[in-house]
């Protein structure tokens, strides 16, 4: 978007997340006025949106933002009214946390990506929940990703989701299981299927507790990480579909290290953007395939144009997440990638 390649070298002048911060305040006071809303809509909503129905739902199209934006909820209705289809806040966790120590993260410019440790700094479920209650007049579905707080042990970890779950649950559309941030230690064991299939039996239980008080449905979704091996991932598969989730986000960041040319490249965390396309890709088609398409994937990984969405869609993918994608290519990516026949 030339505008844009106008204001990046700006704003990549800032501190990573200096630069996000103001970038949330702009989409907050969006958010907050309905002329405003409306400028944006016009300016990068797409114009021949095409609703899709999944997961009983009815997304307005098929390109959403990914969690990790808009980690509290602050800026979502200014997201939503820009166009995206859905909006996915978070990941939440049941108490305030800092998350880990800054700085925690790094542009690598030349590769196109980032690297992130954030280790899910959030302000509680509590103060999270009220930001979401009030609706604005947008057809933008609500996502929200949901993790454990750091020093709470592996095996009290349910309790966290749940929690979570309650006090989220009725005001979400849908819900997504985080076990596979790179950044809380310990958090990917959860992916094995021993942990996995106990916890999510007991998650879907509660789940279904929620949408029948308020009779309605609420997706419940697992985020994967992309590092798991063929083993461990038709493992993690089965306790998905053993305890009929509804859906996974492929994937979360990773921890590998391909071929990169930043000085950046070797900081700790995970690594997500274009460097990160064709591994997510793969692990879409590999989850397509082992699933027989039962379980709908939403794609997150690398999205950094029209060609990548496409790839994700042709892997087996029916909506796909933008998030760093943005960071390089501006809000007009939106437009570019919902438009494309």
């Amino acid at each position: 978007m030339p505008l844009y390649r106008l204001i990046r070298p700006i704003l990549f002048r800032f501190d990573p997340e200096r630069a996000h911060a103001l970038s949330l305040a702009l989409w907050r006071g969006i958010g907050s006025s309905d002329a405003l809303s409306a400028a944006a809509a016009r300016a990068l909503a797409p114009r021949n949106p095409r609703p899709v129905e999944l997961l009983g739902l009815r997304f307005p199209h098929r390109v959403g933002l990914a969690a990790g934006y808009d980690k509290d909820g602050i800026a979502w209705r200014g997201l939503a009214a820009a166009g995206f289809g859905h909006v996915e806040v978070g990941t939440v966790t049941p108490r305030p946390q800092p998350g880990n120590p800054r700085p925690r993260v790094f542009r690598l410019a030349g590769d196109r990506s980032l690297i992130n440790r954030l280790g899910f700094p959030s302000a509680g479920a509590r103060r999270v929940s009220p930001l979401l209650e009030t609706r604005r007049s947008n057809a933008a579905v609500l996502g929200v990703n949901l993790g454990k707080n750091k020093d709470t042990p592996l095996e009290r970890a349910v309790f966290d989701y749940e929690d979570g779950m309650d006090r989220l649950g009725p005001v979400a559309d849908y819900l997504v299981v985080n076990v596979s941030s790179p950044n809380t230690p310990g958090l990917r064991e959860l992916e094995r299927r021993d942990k996995l299939e106990p916890l999510l039996a007991r998650l879907v239980a509660r789940r279904d507790e929620i949408a029948g008080r308020a009779e309605r449905v609420l997706p419940l979704l697992v985020k994967l990480s992309p590092d798991l091996d063929d083993t461990a991932l038709d493992e993690a598969l089965a306790a998905v579909e053993a305890t009929s989730v509804d859906g996974l986000i492929a994937t979360n960041t990773t921890l590998d290290r391909p071929e990169l040319r930043s000085r950046r490249r070797d900081e700790p965390g995970g690594l997500s953007g274009a460097a990160l396309a064709a591994r997510s890709t793969a692990f879409v088609r590999a989850v397509h395939r082992r699933t027989g398409g039962r379980l709908p994937i939403v794609a997150s990984g690398g999205v950094m144009g029209p060609a990548d969405a496409r790839a994700k869609l042709e892997a087996g993918a029916s909506l796909v997440q933008l998030y760093t994608g943005l960071v390089y290519e501006g809000f007009g990516l939106l437009r570019r990638i919902a438009d494309e026949p």
